[in-house]
């Protein structure tokens, strides 16, 4: 198994009760989720310690899907969560296990996430990148004090 790790830290100018929201509400993570240039789906959601996820996300220029869930280890509203990511596909082996750690700050939430097990075939790298786009799409979505 690979010990392959990303390791991410932001700060977000929302409180960490609509972080941890994002995570967990299909919509929103759906929105989030996919980097650039792809498109998200969630076809199942149990947000329960021990409940089940599955998702997918398709290239919207080649319109090719790879689809991947897993399991929730670990739900603390609004501090932590844990869970694992299992690809479908067989080339992409594995079991990976994804921490998101949320700290109330004076300006919002500091956010920490650590994904552990990379399939080998998957560069570090493009897993950085692709968080990156992600985390910014999660800004743009939990950011924005909206009262209608």
């Amino acid at each position: 198994m690979s010990t392959n790790t990303v390791r991410l830290h932001r700060v977000l100018a929302a409180k960490p009760e609509k972080v941890y929201r994002a995570f967990l509400d299909a919509d929103a993570k759906a929105r989030w989720l996919p980097p650039n240039g792809f498109t998200g789906k969630v076809h199942e959601m149990e947000a329960k310690v021990g409940g089940k996820y599955k998702m997918s996300f398709t290239n919207f220029t080649t319109g090719k899907s790879h689809s991947f869930g897993g399991e929730y280890l670990e739900l603390v509203p609004n501090e932590r969560l844990r869970y694992t990511d299992v690809f479908d596909d067989p080339n992409l082996p594995g079991k990976i296990q994804v921490t998101v750690t949320l700290k109330q700050v004076s300006v919002g939430t500091e956010l920490s996430i650590v994904q552990e097990g990379l399939p080998e075939v998957i560069p570090v790298e493009a897993c950085y990148l692709g968080w990156q786009e992600s985390l910014r799409n999660l800004a743009r979505l939990v950011e924005p004090e909206i009262n209608e």
